[in-house]
């Protein structure tokens, strides 16, 4: 399975579970750890730990390979290594104090993924 097929069924499982605020990143010549990185957001501890134990169970159906993962317990921020994809699952308070996409995203690319300010009446 290539990367970009792992990519797509990764996508699938946040969607399916309700991740919000979905971003991926392609890491293709920038980094050696994976070629894709995906940052994600559950409301809660509880839905950040079940977004990223189904994410895993979907990827070993998929593949017959194992993901790592680190964090599930706290469910603050859970990492999901697949090798060809790092996932980022975090409760939005942690995400925005980590602010991943900052590092990783050019800066025109995450203008356009994550709003800046919340909308008007907000």
């Amino acid at each position: 399975m290539s990367s970009d097929q792992v990519l797509d069924r990764i996508l699938s499982s946040l969607e399916d579970d309700k991740a919000e605020d979905i971003v991926q990143i392609d890491l293709r010549g920038r980094s050696a750890m994976a070629d894709h990185m995906v940052i994600a957001s559950g409301r809660n501890a509880r839905q950040v730990a079940t977004i990223a134990e189904k994410l895993a169970e979907r990827y070993k159906k998929a593949t017959g390979r194992t993901a790592r993962i680190e964090g599930k317990d706290a469910g603050d921020w859970v990492l999901i290594d697949t090798d060809d994809v790092v996932v980022h699952v975090f409760r939005p308070e942690v995400r925005d104090f980590y602010q991943l996409e900052k590092m990783w995203m050019p800066a025109d690319a995450l203008a356009r993924s994550r709003p800046t300010q919340p909308p008007a009446g907000h």
